[in-house]
């Protein structure tokens, strides 16, 4: 029996990720039209023999969440089901936690998936499987990897491989020097016998903590011992020993979510993606009395929008949105229920929930995409200021905030539920 393991995380993490998860769990945030767990979960519905789905985080359980797995359930027709961490365990953790859950209905020669639940990726889970039957088997776990640049590599898990045998020579979660432009992707392929080092992980975190505690008594033991870093106490402690191989995943769309930069990267490319297999999902150029339509657009069924406003490319268009007449919107995120009122101008910009954005006003972000003369370049992973001074980047709008007309707002974060009064450029409006 084939199984998912998807990492959902907590609302401790993803602090870069506001104001924009301050309403929703962060996997809930839609991007191009959908949750980002549903572009997960879709491409986890690719693989034929899949036949449950387990989430695991340490979110409270919420209408939004049981709505959605719902939804999913229904639409993919596999079981899915949320398991709620009792503390935040790490990415580890978890599965070590839901051990018996896991195993369940899985014999030894099965292996199931884990992903993080903090990716956009186009992601080859079909070909992966295939790569792991056919090249690794019993012997070991396949982790996902993809290229980066030199110097980005050191921001994420960088791996050391074989180029002949996949096999991976060594690990290393964030080096402070160079390891290699292989970097994980966060997607593995692992067996029951992950469970054994888990296992092996878990007493060894026992005991250091239990020696701990005798010298500091107040020490939260009971929760220190079964956080586990899959990457760090597990991944890395795997490499060179002929347990792990790697299936690079080649030109193929991925980045993490780790600020609204990378929300308006991934939009784009899963436009894209539409395109090319759900064309259906995208605006059509129906006639003169439509909007007009550049490039890849998705408009919810239930938006209304003008005819006489210009969308694209690569924009999004959220449920009950209503568009006036002569917006333009490009490179944008329009979320539920929100208002662009006439002759506005939306670039570069995430705009959530119930916001409205007055008549020709402008809001503007800029763009941070990777380095198209770099090869393999990510979206750089920039700090929030520069020399004191909030770094130029996509202009957030907060949920139910309210922007008069006649202004512009620039490279702005604004927190929700405020009402501006005049223009505003390069501030975190609070």
């Amino acid at each position: 029996m084939l199984k998912a393991v998807i990492l959902i995380g907590s609302a401790q993490k993803g602090t870069r990720f506001r104001p924009l998860s301050l309403e929703i769990p962060k996997p809930l945030f839609p991007i191009a039209g959908h949750p980002i767990l549903y572009h997960l979960i879709e491409s986890c519905a690719q693989l034929r023999e899949l036949r449950e789905i387990l989430l695991i985080g340490c979110y409270q359980p919420n209408e939004a969440l049981s709505r959605f797995i719902a939804n999913v359930q229904q639409t993919f027709n596999i079981s899915i089901r949320y398991l709620q961490e009792y503390a935040s365990l790490g990415t580890g953790g978890g599965i070590y936690h839901f051990r018996d859950l896991i195993k369940s209905n899985v014999s030894d020669k099965d292996v199931f998936f884990v992903i993080n639940g903090d990716i956009c990726a186009d992601l080859p889970l079909v070909e992966m499987l295939q790569f792991h039957r056919e090249n690794v088997g019993d012997k070991g776990f396949t982790i996902l990897g993809t290229e980066a640049t030199e110097k980005q590599s050191t921001n994420y898990g960088c791996i050391a491989w074989d180029k002949e045998t996949h096999e991976v020579k060594h690990y290393v979660e964030k080096p402070s020097t160079f390891v290699s432009t292989t970097i994980n992707c966060g997607v593995y392929l692992f067996s029951k016998m992950i469970f054994q080092i888990l296992s092996e992980t878990y007493r060894n975190n026992q005991q250091i903590y239990n020696e701990t505690s005798s010298s500091f008594p107040s020490y939260d033991v009971g929760f220190a011992r079964e956080n586990i870093r899959l990457e760090k106490d597990v991944l890395s402690k795997l490499g060179g020993t002929g347990q792990l191989y790697v299936f690079p995943m080649g030109n193929r769309f991925w980045t993490a979510i780790k600020n609204p930069s990378s929300v308006i990267y991934a939009n784009r490319h899963y436009l894209a993606i539409y395109r090319m297999y759900h064309p259906e999902r995208l605006a059509p150029q129906v006639n003169s009395n439509s909007p007009t339509i550049i490039g890849d657009v998705f408009i919810h069924p239930t938006a209304c929008v003008a005819p006489t406003a210009v969308l694209g490319p690569n924009v999004s268009i959220g449920q009950d949105v209503t568009i006036g007449y002569g917006v333009r919107v490009r490179e944008s995120i329009i979320l539920g229920s929100c208002v662009l009122q006439d002759h506005c101008c939306v670039l570069y910009s995430i705009i959530a929930w119930n916001s409205t954005i007055g008549p020709w006003s402008r809001v503007e972000g800029t763009p941070n995409d990777p380095d198209p003369n770099r090869q393999f370049s990510k979206i750089e992973k920039d700090s929030l200021f520069h020399d004191g001074k909030l770094h130029p980047s996509i202009t957030v709008i907060g949920n139910n905030v309210s922007i008069p007309g006649e202004v512009v707002v620039l490279n702005a974060i604004v927190l929700p539920h405020k009402e501006l009064d005049s223009s505003s450029k390069n501030q975190i409006i609070l």
